[in-house]
């Protein structure tokens, strides 16, 4: 099948778009049916008005992404070529004098909604999984099949804004309440619709023009050089560099194409202009690594590349969590959103009580913003049943248990807990650094013991790391990484060495950046610094968040433990220097006002005692700094994947995205190695480990896969 064609007796043609493999696309085999059905159509006798559905379970799902990140600047031509040519195929389109109505069966994302934006009327099924947008930009794309430019004068540049600078989607009922279709109606209704529509309107001028083609026609909220919407691009662009640092060229390019079009060119030159704009962005580094791992790599990663194979898909029943703390009530609140019944224990029932009133306090937050009924508020309020009891958590297919981070304590809440579990249930410790095989030689079954490291806060972030023991068995990584599914999060599966994958690659961008500081540089300008290297907060202001306390304690444990080894520290400046700014100075993070910061309710300034580190003629080249932060997370990333704690360079790329902070525009730690270059990157290594030590030197890993000329995949 591709497009099925059927004209009925009223004269009206359905198109039903059926093409190769799950999704309809716009790919090599999209362009040829779309015109020949335009031809076809164009050609027709007494004809009425025509639907344009499909038979998938999506209406049409955009771009081939493969097709695009293999432009070259070579093929940027012919690109730009093909983007005109099916262009010109949708002109063709809103100019028939008929209706053309898009019957939305399923979601229409991307090119699949610049298809219905092309047609007259849209009409959506009521179906939970439609989803409606151009999110385009969040894989460093623009809409290039015209949707930028129809959106704009669909809805003006600012109700457009969110859908084409965000890459907001709706469902079908928000999409009617924005502006984005024309009616939602039953699914078994749809087709039938559609057809009614197009007989009611026959010989309606008005029905079968677009708004951007009706003489006289003004775009809502006015052009983009009036006194109201001027300030507003201004604002919008200022905003788009405090978020990308520049670093992403999408949102820029799709602001300045919103702008021309929006009164400063017609209609078709805007087109033509969009069609430029997008064929010119798809070679770019920044649009390439997020293809890569914002769509490819996150495919892997919850399609389960790194779940071990052939064991069934499980669901967990009944959850038990341990601790009613920050990360307990987080992880009871995932659970019960996706309908899984929990019981939150902790050592008083006042105490668990407050645990379930944090997701109390979400939900009521979901209800005053209308993403929520009071009645399903309810429904998963109910799901949670707070206890101090211990024989109430007997039963539970998985416990969590999230504790003190000591092993001593999360020993002593095993032994009381374990045997509770039901037959064949499993126990996951949520802990960032300490090693799972020895919290699981306490354990009487160390097979079904697993690291279940979540990040804070729960609820908003998406990444879980689990963590594989020595002797945890694959059976229960898999149901693992099902369960965290189960709750809408994105698993990663690592190895158990110190700090397993996130928590040690963190620390070394964070730590060259103090070791920056007690070197002598200004440590306002190496805070800025990083920030521009695209991570989402300074290296400084980070290390504060995470409280340098509890940095200084975590080295303590692991050197007690030996796990680490003082002798061996890559940067010990920086090690000395917390210790010192926590046992000397008081200063313990931003939660107690006064780190490498001072926090007030005015915002914060950096610590003046901080001068005393300051060394004059120390200055290094703004280069020096950013590759010295950015390399460091680089590096321990690929001694990870050197060293297997590593599963999938997928795992890295998604997991680096996710967790740790690693800058949008380089797809992941990995990723970035790819596109900068690897000759070039081992060169820069090279380079760096010569001034600033062997910390900098390329692994094995990254020598051979750059003398093979192969890229990390």
């Amino acid at each position: 099948m591709a497009f099925a064609y059927d004209k009925d007796s009223d004269g009206i043609v359905t198109i039903t778009m059926d093409m190769d493999g799950p999704v309809n696309a716009m790919n090599d085999q999209f362009w040829p049916l779309f015109k020949g059905a335009m031809d076809r159509i164009e050609a027709e006798d007494d004809l009425k008005g025509v639907v344009w559905t499909s038979a998938k379970e999506t209406f049409f799902a955009g771009g081939d992404l493969n097709m695009l990140k293999g432009i070259t600047p070579d093929t940027v031509g012919d690109l730009f070529e093909q983007v005109e040519a099916t262009k010109a195929v949708m002109r063709r389109m809103e100019k028939l004098p008929v209706p053309m109505v898009a019957a939305i069966n399923g979601a229409a994302l991307g090119g699949g909604y610049e298809i219905c934006l092309a047609c007259n009327h849209r009409i959506a099924a009521d179906n939970p999984k439609t989803k409606i947008g151009l999110p385009e930009v969040t894989l460093g794309l623009l809409p290039g099949g015209g949707g930028v430019v129809r959106l704009t004068y669909l809805l003006g540049l600012e109700g457009a804004m969110p859908f084409l600078l965000e890459g907001r989607q709706l469902n079908p009922q928000k999409a009617l309440k924005a502006g984005l279709i024309h009616e939602v109606v039953a699914p078994d209704q749809l087709l039938a619709r559609a057809k009614e529509h197009i007989l009611s309107v026959q010989g309606d001028e008005a029905a079968v023009t677009q708004p951007w083609d009706t003489k006289g026609y003004k775009i809502p909220g006015g052009p983009s050089a009036s006194p109201r919407n001027a300030p507003r691009i201004a604002g919008a662009a200022a905003m788009l560099f405090k978020k990308t640092r520049g670093l992403m060229p999408a949102p820029t390019r799709i602001l300045d194409i919103m702008t021309e079009a929006a009164g400063r060119v017609d209609f078709d030159t805007a087109q033509r202009y969009e069609s430029r704009r997008f064929a010119s962005l798809t070679p770019l580094a920044p649009t390439k690594n997020m293809i890569e791992t914002l769509f490819f790599g996150m495919n892997k990663v919850n399609g389960g590349a790194s779940r071990p194979k052939d064991i069934p898909r499980t669901k967990i029943a009944r959850l038990g969590v341990l601790g009613a703390g920050m990360m307990g009530q987080g992880i009871t609140y995932s659970a019960a959103m996706a309908g899984i019944p929990v019981v939150l224990k902790d050592m008083s029932i006042e105490a668990a009580e407050r645990g379930k009133a944090y997701t109390e306090k979400l939900l009521n937050k979901r209800v005053d913003k209308g993403r929520m009924t009071a009645e399903q508020r309810d429904a998963v309020l109910a799901l949670i049943t707070p206890t101090d009891k211990t024989e109430d958590v007997k039963g539970c297919d998985l416990i969590i248990e999230a504790v003190f981070e000591k092993i001593d304590v999360k020993n002593a809440v095993l032994a009381e807990h374990e045997e509770l579990l039901a037959t064949g249930g499993f126990w996951g410790s949520n802990t960032s650094t300490l090693p799972i095989t020895r919290l699981a030689g306490a354990s009487k079954k160390p097979e079904n013991f697993v690291g279940l490291h979540f990040f804070s806060p729960v609820d908003k972030m998406p990444l879980l790391e689990i963590i594989a023991g020595d002797q945890t068995s694959d059976e229960t990584l898999a149901r693992a990484f099902d369960f965290a599914r189960q709750i809408k999060k994105t698993p990663i599966i690592v190895g158990d060495k110190t700090g397993f994958y996130t928590s040690r690659t963190i620390s070394t961008k964070m730590f060259e950046a103090l070791q920056l500081v007690a070197e002598g540089q200004d440590p306002m300008r190496v805070d800025n610094l990083s920030r521009l290297t695209g991570m989402p907060t300074g290296m400084l202001s980070l290390l504060d968040e995470v409280q340098l306390k509890l940095a200084n304690d975590i080295y303590g444990t692991q050197v007690e433990m030996g796990l680490l080894d003082p002798e061996q520290e890559a940067t010990p400046e920086a090690r000395k220097m917390v210790h010192e700014l926590v046992s000397q100075h008081d200063r313990h993070g931003r939660a107690t006002g006064k780190g490498l910061y001072d926090y007030t309710s005015e915002g914060k300034v950096i610590w003046p005692g901080l001068a005393a580190w300051r060394k004059e003629g120390t200055d290094l080249p703004d280069q020096d700094i950013q590759d010295r932060i950015l390399f460091r997370a680089v590096l321990e990333t690929l001694r990870c994947l050197e060293e297997g704690v590593l599963r999938s360079v997928a795992d890295g790329n998604v997991g680096s995205i996710l967790g740790i902070g690693a800058p949008v525009h380089t797809g992941g730690y990995i990723q970035f190695v790819n596109t900068y270059g690897l000759d070039r990157f081992v060169a820069r290594c090279e380079e760096l480990a010569a001034k600033y030590g062997d910390r900098f030197t390329p692994p094995e890993i990254l020598k051979q896969h750059a003398s093979e000329q192969k890229l990390f995949a």
